[in-house]
């Protein structure tokens, strides 16, 4: 089942009214609590918990906390990485078996934040959020029983901040690593976007699958399947390890 919506987070992201993580635990919770979802169901349960950075990016008190100092955005990313390993705690404590949680992948690396330099270096105060968010997710969550990170950051990493011909297989299977396939042909336009009378208002690559990025935040499928590549073994040894009381 999920109970995830599209650019949420820890906080509430006004422009999308959507459900922050608490109320999506919370809203799992009233079905186990109703009996929609059985305590025996859970006895072979895993839970993903996903936050991909919509705090970051769109989040109610985003502007704030990177206004001023490195101290603000310790203190701001400290509050939603402890908001994090509290709804963790509360999926265990309602019996869920495993959990994963999937850390910040370099979010200075995307497209959003490539394009300003022409899509050829990473934005380095943004990976240094993301390095914030990791150490603190692996410092709330890095001794817990039945707990996994999924380590997207070293994943993306290995591909998208090599230069061609260095790095990893699934590296160099990318031509383009920081380029979007799909761009918006206008400043303020995005992926996807059509004219009144029909006409596309984007351009797209002619092989996705040479590049890592689909549109200015996610990868393309085939940028997906190196990513899933670099965490399966990890993963798969994680679920099958023994529960642990």
């Amino acid at each position: 089942m999920t109970f995830a919506f599209g650019g949420s987070g820890v906080y509430e992201v006004p422009d999308k009214k959507v459900p922050t993580l608490a109320t999506q635990v919370n809203a799992f919770t009233r079905l186990l609590n109703t009996g929609v979802i059985s305590k025996q169901q859970l006895q072979s349960s895993v839970a993903l918990v996903s936050i991909s950075g919509s705090d970051y990016m769109t989040g109610a008190n985003v502007d704030n906390a990177f206004l001023s100092s490195f101290d603000d955005i310790d203190s701001y990313i400290g509050n939603v990485t402890t908001d994090i390993a509290k709804n963790v705690r509360k999926l265990q404590r309602l019996g869920v078996r495993k959990v994963l949680v999937n850390n910040m992948h370099p979010i200075g690396c995307t497209p959003l934040r490539t394009s300003a330099n022409n899509y050829t270096t990473c934005d380095l105060l943004a990976n240094y959020a993301a390095t914030v968010h990791n150490n603190n997710i692996e410092h709330l969550m890095g001794n817990k029983n039945n707990a996994h990170i999924l380590d997207l950051y070293t994943a993306f990493t290995d591909i998208v901040n090599h230069a061609p011909g260095e790095g990893s297989e699934q590296s160099n299977n990318f031509k383009r690593k920081l380029t979007p396939c799909c761009e918006a042909s206008t400043e303020l336009g995005y992926c996807g976007q059509v004219s009144p009378s029909g006409e596309r208002l984007y351009d797209l690559c002619k092989n996705p699958d040479k590049n890592f990025y689909w549109d200015e935040s996610y990868p393309t499928t085939a940028g997906w399947e190196a990513v899933i590549e670099a965490l399966e073994e990890p993963l798969r040894e994680f679920l099958d390890r023994d529960y642990v009381p």
